[in-house]
């Protein structure tokens, strides 16, 4: 009888699509899904697994919406313990969300082992917290140890999917020729309101540099475009496309956030970039996740402002001048990625899990 594994990942592709890539190595175990309604994961994960959707909220804002979001946690706690226990799950993998800590709570009060995966250079609070609890807390990054103190912790690097490794076709309808300097601009499953502001200020001087432009602006502002986005053959826009593994294989370099999952992309792809955290992030996490970035040879990380607008312009142009240093760049990176993070999940998982299975 296969292990059967529960996968409490939500919100955001950074959670989602790891514990995807995790999902695909393991294709004889029965996998179901938990999730959040109304989150990316009804998009991505329905039509492949079973989807359990229990709502839940972060514990944030007012003290009269930390209590709501206290009592909604208990609830989300008692849901999952029953569905633990209706569909005897031998384990459960949580790569965050909103949902990991109510499947972390379930899963403690029965018994049942819990892995969790940890992206982010600087951990979640739910890391932080609960990580105690866990059997294993797998890292995307190694830094990421020296915040849990008496976790017991194994460096893995962030599961992407298989398609990143391997050689990806040049996206047809977007018609570059051979050799031309593409730059790809990615803000995350969510867009990056601020990241793309900045670029449509400069993408004039990269279009007349020579350079093609493929633009992902996030759907958020897919009807309501910045101003000075440019009119242009060589600038594409898009909401979101399926295909980045295609696009990072084919750019000769990115200017992204700096989500674990967005990081991690680029690492696997040997991908130079220009990193531009998101500033609102928690605890500032994402400019941590660049500086780790930069440390591993890959690019530069930069603040979001209008005072470094003419430092990203100038950047750019330099490296399209000099696409040796780029190729440098490019070479650093591809001997640092962890390319077997998804396997290296499944392996610990098998050991873990299957020694329970019923």
């Amino acid at each position: 009888m296969p292990p059967r594994l529960l996968i409490a990942a939500s919100g955001t592709g950074g959670h989602v699509f790891p514990a995807l890539a995790v999902a695909e190595q393991l294709p004889d175990w029965h996998i179901e899904w938990l999730g959040v309604p109304d989150r990316i994961e009804v998009k991505l994960v329905q039509d492949r697994y079973r989807l359990h959707a229990i709502a839940m909220s972060g514990l944030q804002g007012s003290l009269l919406d930390k209590g709501r979001a206290l009592l909604q946690l208990i609830a989300a706690t008692w849901q999952v313990r029953q569905l633990l226990q209706a569909e005897q799950f031998d384990g459960v993998l949580s790569t965050g969300g909103y949902i990991a800590a109510p499947a972390i709570l379930a899963a403690r009060s029965l018994g049942v082992p819990v892995v969790l995966h940890e992206s982010n250079v600087i951990p979640g609070k739910v890391t932080r917290r609960l990580g105690r609890w866990c059997r294993l807390v797998a890292l995307g990054m190694a830094e990421t140890a020296n915040y849990l103190p008496g976790v017991t912790t194994q460096v893995v690097g962030t599961p992407v999917r298989s398609e990143f490794y391997s050689p990806q076709p040049v996206p047809a309808d977007i018609p570059i020729p051979d050799g031309e300097p593409l730059i790809l601009v990615m803000g995350g499953s969510q867009g990056a309101r601020g990241l793309n502001r900045m670029v449509a200020a400069c993408a004039e001087a990269w279009l007349q540099a020579g350079a093609w432009i493929v633009h992902l602006t996030g759907e958020a502002e897919a009807q309501a475009p910045p101003s000075g986005i440019p009119q242009h053959p060589r600038y594409w826009r898009f909401p979101f496309r399926a295909d980045v593994a295609n696009l990072l294989q084919r750019a000769h370099f990115a200017i992204s956030r700096a989500g674990a999952m967005s990081v991690a992309e680029l690492l696997a792809t040997g991908t130079p970039a220009i990193l531009i955290p998101y500033p609102f992030a928690a605890e500032d996490h994402q400019y941590h996740n660049a500086l780790a970035f930069v440390q591993y040879g890959g690019g530069v990380v930069m603040r979001e402002s209008e005072e470094n607008l003419d430092l990203l312009r100038q950047k750019v142009l330099t490296w399209l001048a000099h696409p040796q240093t780029v190729t440098q760049m490019a070479t650093h990176l591809k001997t640092t990625a962890y390319p077997a993070a998804g396997k290296a999940m499944a392996h610990l998982l098998q050991g873990i899990f299957q020694d329970s299975a019923r």
